[in-house]
This record gives C-alpha cells, sequence and structure tokens, in this order.
C-alpha cells in the first residue's frame, strides 16, 4: 500500500493550457515539488517556454515542463488540470480522450459553456437553443472521454495576483470527496486557500454566469459612473445570475458564496478581468470585433451573453442585462442607451430568490 502512494505520489501532474490561468496554476502546483508537464498548443509555444523559462509573461518554475505532446499528459498524469478556452475544450478532450482511463483525475479551471449543436442547425423559433446543446466542461468530460471523477475550479482567482504571490482562494467543486481532497492537498499553500463543494454544477454555473455582469460592469467603468451604480449593477446582476442558473439546474446557495459573489466582486472591479476590460473598451467606442482581435486571450463573456440570451428566451426567464448586453454586441443599442433603458427598467423585488 505505502509503496503504491508513493509511487503515485511520484507522477507529475498535468496541466492542460498555458495560458495565465493555466500558467498560474502549473506554478502553485510545483511549489509542491512535484514534476508538472504544462501543454502548450503549438511546438513554437512549447520551445519558448523551455527556453525562457517565462509563460504568459510569468515566469515559470524550475519543476515545470512544457511539452505539446497531450499522449504524453495523459499517459504519465494521474491527476489533470484543464484550463482551455471553452471554444476548444471539446476538440482537446477528443484529443485527450484515447489516453485517458477512468482512474484519472480531472480539475478544470475554465468559465464557459460548450455549445454542440448539430451540423446545419440554425437557432431559431423551430429550432430553439436548449440545454441539450448546451454544456459545462465537466459534462464535456464526461461525454468526450471514461473519466469519472471530475471537478472544477472557481472563484476570485485573478491570475497576474495569483502569480504576484497575493492571497486568493478558489473553491474545487465536485461530485467525489477524494477529487476535493486531491485539489486540496495540490494546491493549497499559506496564500491560497481551497474551500470545497460538491455542488459542481453550482460552482461551474457561477463562474460563467459572472462573466457576462463583469463585462457589463466594464461599461460602467468606461463611461465613468461612479460606484453607486457599479454597485448597483453588479447586485442586480447576481439576482440575473441567480435566476438562469437556477433554470440549468443550479441552485441560489452556490451564488452565495466564494464562486458567485466572490469572483463577481473580482472581476466587476478589476482591469485584470478580460471581461471587464471587454465592457470598458466598448464604452471608450471601440468595435466588439476589434476587441476581441487585439486579446491575447480569450474574454469568455462575449460568448456567453449570446447563449444566454438564447437559453433565457426558450426557457421564457427576464435576464434584462444579459438582454440589453446582447443587443449593445450586436449594434442594436449603444452602451448610454442600454444604461439609460437599465435605469428606466421596472425591475422586481430586489431579493427574489430565497423563498
Amino acid at each position: 500500500m505505502d509503496s503504491k502512494s508513493t509511487s503515485k505520489n511520484s507522477k507529475p501532474i498535468g496541466v492542460v493550457g498555458a495560458g495565465s490561468f493555466g500558467t498560474a496554476v502549473a506554478n502553485i502546483l510545483a511549489e509542491r515539488n512535484r514534476k508538472i508537464l504544462l501543454y502548450a498548443r503549438t511546438p513554437q509555444k512549447t520551445d519558448g517556454i523551455q527556453k525562457t523559462r517565462e509563460s504568459a509573461g510569468q515566469k515559470v518554475e524550475p519543476n515545470v515542463e512544457a511539452t505539446n505532446d497531450l499522449a504524453r499528459i495523459g499517459e504519465e498524469c494521474d491527476v489533470i488540470f484543464p484550463v482551455v478556452p471553452s471554444a476548444n475544450f471539446r476538440e482537446m478532450m477528443r484529443r485527450l480522450s484515447p489516453h485517458l482511463k477512468p482512474y484519472h483525475i480531472m480539475i478544470h479551471g475554465t468559465k464557459g459553456f460548450d455549445l454542440n449543436t448539430p451540423e446545419k442547425f440554425t437557432i431559431s423559433s423551430r429550432n430553439p437553443l436548449t440545454r441539450e446543446y448546451v454544456r459545462t466542461m465537466s459534462e464535456v468530460i464526461q461525454e468526450e472521454s471514461s473519466v469519472v471523477r471530475v471537478g472544477c475550479l472557481a472563484g476570485p482567482n485573478l491570475a497576474k495576483e495569483i502569480a504576484e504571490h497575493k492571497p486568493a482562494a478558489t473553491v474545487i467543486a465536485s461530485q467525489f470527496d477524494e477529487v476535493i481532497k486531491v485539489g486540496q492537498k495540490l494546491l493549497k499553500n499559506d496564500r491560497f486557500l481551497i474551500y470545497g463543494s460538491n455542488d459542481l454544477l453550482g460552482i461551474e454555473l457561477c463562474g460563467i454566469l459572472k462573466n457576462t455582469i463583469a463585462l457589463g460592469a466594464g461599461t460602467i467603468g468606461g463611461m465613468g459612473l461612479g460606484e453607486n451604480a457599479k454597485a448597483l449593477f453588479i447586485s442586480r446582476g447576481l439576482v440575473e445570475m441567480v435566476h438562469i442558473g437556477k433554470t440549468l439546474g443550479g441552485n441560489a446557495q452556490a451564488f452565495l458564496g466564494l464562486a458567485g459573489v466572490g469572483d463577481l466582486i473580482a472581476t466587476c472591479a478589476s482591469d485584470l478581468s478580460r471581461n471587464y476590460t471587454v465592457g470598458y473598451r466598448l464604452a471608450k467606442g471601440e468595435k466588439l470585433n476589434n476587441i476581441i482581435e487585439s486579446m491575447e486571450e480569450v474574454a469568455e463573456g462575449v460568448k456567453t451573453i449570446k447563449i444566454v440570451h438564447e437559453l433565457a428566451k426558450t426557457y421564457k426567464v427576464r435576464v434584462p442585462i444579459t438582454e440589453t448586453l446582447y443587443r449593445i454586441s450586436h449594434q442594436e443599442m449603444t452602451v448610454n442607451e442600454a444604461h439609460a433603458y437599465l435605469m428606466k427598467f421596472p425591475f422586481r423585488a430586489e431579493i427574489d430568490f430565497l423563498d
């Protein structure tokens, strides 16, 4: 038993995705003196990390090895942290899946939806977007592989601050206590606290839905409307998150903790947030396509707005903030018009999701 445990503990830990958060996670894991395999998509990026010992603007710990070989990640690592954009997640899992077994543990850090509609499917009143076509990343992992023990990371985790060794915390959510314990053991240190939750879907939805509100908060920052307006927007945004989250199968409790309110506060108030930055630049008059093209990493909120807008129509959930941001993104409304509209909107009772 001891020899088997020692052998397992000597195996490297895999991180799939060498963006800012993936690199930060790899560095935290490396502090346990374990070998870390950090997967990057291209040989050029892998070679660059190995030569410069930098990734996404961060110094890489000595025991982090960059690799472009997904097969190696699956074959050498029992525990894997996938941190790739939602648009690339399913394709990555299909490539990784042949090298995965039921004994693997996967804890993802991707805060986005997977949209998996049939070929030539066009969203319309006859073909509404339903939950059948929208997946969280844990669901993608389970659909595309034999992995059973799945979890996620969610919380106020701005990668730059984590890389600078500033205090932070996250939630590891999984239906399996073992996954939470493994994640806590590998990631927890004096400046990075790890909470646990068995509400995997609820915690995932927190991380996904707050991206929309963070983008909207960025428009308030860009317009210089002040902290009162931002606080109003964030609190109404939280209510909207809960309503759509409950419709998609989550529960209100998840949104009131670190992965919900905590992440919402961090990303709605910091220019380190990619989604906040998109909203800020929109308010300054830039075009959405130009903003997206100029960004080095994906702002998941742009895609989430479109998906939630369609889901809300299908399930008849009123999401005025998301609806308004959708109209801004499709140039049907200016940012100024949007804020004037929302200030006049007849919102329901302030808190109506705890009954």
